[in-house]
């Protein structure tokens, strides 16, 4: 808000609701070119005008016949009327989500009714994303079975990619770039975002309640204090990928190094002490008995290297039951049986933790015995890259995860980019996804549609 103020906006209101006329101001209109946000604009001006001219700004390509909606009723209001191409949500540096976590139901759920207007929705934003990043990439798809999320999903997105360019450049033909668009599912890698992952950033959003990427807590001596876990906070961008055993020792460091550049003040100190610290806490208290087991049973061994004996490699539908029934989750089964409608089956073998394609060997890569899993897209990002040495020195990557990207994931991106300095790793997704988040999204795919209700106001 403050860099909007900078800029001379005074105000910033919901389009959908109610606003008092300011005629004597112009309006910045921001929004998506859909027939809601323009009946919305249309209802500012058709009959007495809120201000005194507008600017508009659409996320998307406009139709036409939103267009000649708007030019009907109000084309002397309008002083410009851009589309940007930006439908979509900058998350990280490397990171960007379509900001809409109910695709998850609407591709998954038996009984979604609109999984085709979902996938075309997600295409479009691929789409803005590519063009803002100037790229015309290869598109690339995972199998995922007998589920063609992501076949479907990178047929749509190949078909409006060539189309976007056919419009941007006017008939001259743009040439693909390096870059390479994949698109995996969900059930690609069910393990990596159900894990308690020890890494700060993931660790915080998993143990901590974070709304909005707010941080809050209280002070000893002091009222509540509320921290925005963002780009702007350059302690938070440097430590969010570091292990939580080396966190704390850190920070002190890290603050000399920002404060002596003079980009930040040495304030967030004590922000990120008590945030380290609260994840500390919970990590002794509920986390750490789960995270051995949980390791093991990911990766197939020990620490010392012992294959463990899985007894659900061959979990029979009559041992499920019993399963379920010995540890008392009769009436919230749905948390495992719902797996099936990603492409994850776990009644009959192999079972989630054991589903495992053949892995990179990572036997020689230091690590804590806590945190030996590797999210199975870190696998992916490399074998791209070694072939981007070769062949498309410089190339982008762009994955696009269907169903959420968890936060271990996101730090692979940075990782990989990281070491091999020409290939950068964009990662992205409908929405980012928490252990316990995307477990209660599987539970409720059992329900059925959401009834939907519109609510006009008297005049």
């Amino acid at each position: 808000m403050s860099d909007l103020m900078a800029e001379g906006i005074t105000i910033v209101e919901d389009l959908y609701k109610s606003r008092e006329p300011v005629p004597e101001m112009k309006a910045i209109y921001f929004m998506s070119p859909t027939t809601k946000c323009v009946d919305a604009f249309i209802a500012d001006f058709k009959l007495k005008p809120k201000y005194k001219a507008a600017y508009v700004y659409f996320t998307d390509y406009c139709p036409d016949d939103l267009f000649q909606s708007l030019k009907l009723y109000c084309a002397k209001y309008i002083r410009v009327i851009k589309e940007i191409n930006m439908s979509f949500l900058p998350y990280e540096a490397q990171v960007f989500t379509c900001d809409n976590p109910g695709a998850f139901r609407s591709i998954y759920s038996p009984q979604s009714q609109d999984k085709r207007k979902t996938m075309e929705t997600l295409a479009d934003q691929i789409v803005t994303l590519c063009a803002t990043l100037g790229e015309y990439p290869g598109v690339r798809y995972k199998t995922d079975g007998s589920m063609g999320n992501t076949k479907a999903l990178a047929e749509l997105v190949d078909n409006k990619l060539a189309r976007h360019y056919e419009l941007e450049d006017s008939g001259k033909k743009k040439e693909k770039t390096q870059a390479q668009l994949l698109i995996v599912d969900r059930g690609f890698d069910p393990v990596s975002p159900i894990l308690h992952e020890l890494t700060y950033q993931a660790m915080a959003y998993d143990v901590i309640d974070i709304e909005n990427d707010t941080y809050k807590y209280k002070p000893k001596n002091g009222s509540e204090k509320e921290v925005l876990l963002n780009e702007e906070d350059m302690l938070w961008v440097r430590l969010r990928h570091m292990h939580i055993a080396e966190v704390t020792a850190q920070i002190p460091k890290l603050v000399k190094e920002i404060s002596a550049s003079k980009k930040q003040p040495d304030g967030k100190k004590t922000d990120h002490l008590h945030l380290a610290e609260d994840c500390m806490a919970q990590f002794q208290k509920n986390v750490e008995k789960l995270c051995k087991a949980e390791q093991d049973l990911a990766v197939g061994s020990d620490v010392e290297g012992t294959k463990v004996k899985d007894p659900m490699r061959t979990l029979l539908p009559e041992n499920l039951n019993k399963l379920i029934q010995h540890v008392k989750i009769e009436n919230e089964k749905e948390f495992i049986l719902n797996w099936k409608t990603l492409g994850v089956n776990i009644i009959i073998s192999p079972s989630l933790f054991s589903r495992k394609p053949t892995r990179r060997d990572r036997s020689e890569e230091e690590t804590y015995n806590l945190s030996r899993w590797t999210p199975i897209v870190k696998d992916v990002m490399e074998k791209h890259k070694a072939s981007s040495q070769d062949e498309r020195r410089g190339a982008r990557l762009i994955i696009f995860v269907i169903g959420g990207v968890c936060y271990s994931e996101t730090r692979c991106a940075y990782q990989v980019t990281q070491a091999v300095k020409s290939c950068e790793v964009i990662i992205g997704s409908s929405h980012i996804v928490t252990p316990t988040g995307l477990l209660e999204d599987i539970k409720a795919l059992s329900k059925g549609p959401m009834e939907t209700f519109t609510i006009s106001e008297s005049a």
